[in-house]
């Protein structure tokens, strides 16, 4: 039996009209399950409470930098796609607030190990949403991912088109910060997941010598300020140094061989640099070197072809600085209709989850087989 997406997009900035108008394109009753996302400058609090009284299904979401539907991107408005059919079920597992949420995550670890052994024959995924703006996400990925055990995970950090003022996940109605919500995904249909950057690690290198990796703060690299450094290693100035130019030149680091990128969020006024990503002292990253973005991104669609020729839904978290990148470089256009002719459902995002991994100017995608 195959599962069904229905697919909706509102444009409105009024709550009511853009959760009707959301519903009359995926319905709202007889459903399995519905994922949207939301612009971050609509009323949330209507949106929330317009959500909870139109779908009967479980519903999750979050707040966005932008997002993506197979009819294209999108800035503004309300997207989702309602899953019916095919046996799939979802489970939502809200964790709030984030820090001391160890005893809640043992208790989800033990729900989800309880569903596995009661029905093994079933395929699982988890999707995890963030508080974008937590700092909490490199913690959370890994405990979760080490305590749930063999659950592919991918996930991305909420949005707020780059204010860096308040990003929300949403749970029972209400949109909330300082929370995070893991939604496990179940279905006989096969699933797999992918990974895929437009950087490698390139030849000019910085240690950093001085961070505050509770606060994602790079104070110094090579001994003089972190924004200097990296000015001077790309041939820019430090009032030259914006996140368009972020997203072109990321740093780099190098684990087991696998390039991670840790991007850059902004220059703060003492000439550090706050990451979106963990760093911390002594680590050596370079400044990455670009890879062909629309190559590497049909190479990934492809890989993933090949393990679900004809998935119901393929979904993805985005980073919103690729999209910059991509814009920055003429390919916007391009790179969003690629994404749209795979039948990608996403947002942009804060950084992006990948099983036990927070990362960042990266694609995560799960497909779910037909």
């Amino acid at each position: 039996m195959p599962i069904n997406t229905c697919y909706g997009v509102s444009t409105s900035a009024d709550p009511v009209r853009a959760v009707a108008e959301l519903a009359a394109q995926t319905g709202s009753t007889d459903k399995d399950g519905l994922l949207f996302f939301c612009a971050p400058d609509v009323d949330l609090d209507a949106v929330g409470r317009e959500l909870a009284r139109t779908y009967t299904c479980p519903i999750l979401g979050c707040t966005s930098s932008g997002h993506f539907s197979p009819e294209g991107s999108h800035r503004s408005g309300v997207i989702g796609v309602a899953f019916h059919g095919g046996g799939l079920r979802l489970r939502t597992f809200l964790i709030s607030p984030l820090s001391g949420s160890e005893e809640e995550i043992a208790r989800i670890a033990d729900e989800i190990g309880a569903r596995a052994e009661a029905e093994p024959h079933l395929n699982r995924f988890g999707l995890l949403l963030i508080d974008g703006l937590s700092m909490a996400e490199e913690k959370l990925v890994a405990t979760l991912y080490q305590r749930v055990g063999n659950l592919p995970l991918i996930g991305g950090s909420a949005g707020d088109n780059l204010k860096f003022e308040r990003t929300c996940v949403y749970a029972d109605g209400h949109f909330l910060s300082d929370a995070a919500t893991l939604t496990l995904f179940e279905t006989v249909h096969p699933v797999a997941t992918i990974k895929t950057q437009h950087f490698a690690r390139g030849d000019v290198e910085l240690v950093i010598t001085e961070a505050d990796p509770e606060r994602r703060v790079i104070r110094e690299m090579n001994g003089e300020p972190a924004a200097v450094a990296y000015a001077e290693a790309i041939g820019l100035t430090i009032d030259a140094l914006t996140p368009a130019v972020f997203s072109r030149h990321p740093l780099v680091l190098t684990l087991s061989g696998e390039p991670y990128v840790r991007s850059i969020q902004r220059v703060n006024a003492d000439l550090s640099l706050s990451c979106y990503c963990a760093i911390d002292e002594g680590m050596i990253v370079s400044i990455g070197n670009a890879l062909d973005p629309i190559r590497t991104m049909k190479a990934a669609m492809a890989k993933l072809r090949s393990e679900i020729p004809q998935p119901a839904v393929v979904l993805g978290c985005d980073c919103v600085l690729r999209q910059l990148d991509f814009q920055q470089a003429a390919i916007g256009r391009d790179m969003s209709r690629l994404m749209a002719a795979n039948r990608l459902f996403g947002f942009y995002t804060y950084g992006e989850q990948y099983n036990g991994l927070h990362v960042n100017q990266t694609l995560t995608a799960v497909a779910i087989g037909g």
